[in-house]
């Protein structure tokens, strides 16, 4: 089967930045997601259509096709009680919020100490081309409950709150 919208797609990968910085890698199990409902950035999602189980191949996406330019709207300091104290703060992760006019932003943490945390709407690899060696594992077709729900559904245990 060949990857196409409507695929469960497994694939291991490794990511590096331009200077060959290793940035991620699928070192604990294949990523799997549903081709053609935005579950990977767009430019890799277009990398994957029409290859299928056993293609291995290496691809530049650029950062409008990864994770976007930097924004320049600089960043945001909350202190550390606006934040739910049992919430784990570290450097790199995004966390859902609120905007004044009630829109829904994700927030990157980008330095914290003990008075708050400072934090930018930019993903930590904004500005950032990015570099896959991809080995596709496997392709099949998404199951109707899948495709409804827009994701993967990882076994039978899988339940929506």
């Amino acid at each position: 089967m060949i990857i196409a919208p409507n695929a469960v797609v497994a694939f291991d990968y490794t990511l590096t930045n331009s200077e060959g910085e290793l940035l991620d890698e699928s070192d604990e199990g294949p990523m799997v997601y549903l081709h053609g409902h935005g579950n990977i950035v767009p430019g890799l999602e277009r990398a994957l259509l029409g290859k299928s189980a056993g293609d291995a191949f290496k691809v530049e996406i650029a950062p409008e096709d990864g994770y976007g330019e930097i924004s320049g709207r600089g960043t945001i300091r909350v202190g550390r009680d606006e934040v739910p104290p049992d919430l784990p703060i570290e450097e790199g992760v995004g966390f859902a919020a609120m905007t004044p006019d009630g829109e829904q932003v994700t927030l990157w943490v980008v330095d914290f100490d003990d008075k708050g945390i400072e934090m930018s709407m930019d993903h930590p690899l904004a500005g950032v081309a990015l570099h896959f060696d991809l080995k596709v594992r496997e392709v099949r077709a998404a199951t109707d409950e899948e495709i409804e729900h827009g994701h993967v559904h990882d076994g039978p245990d899988h339940h929506h709150h």
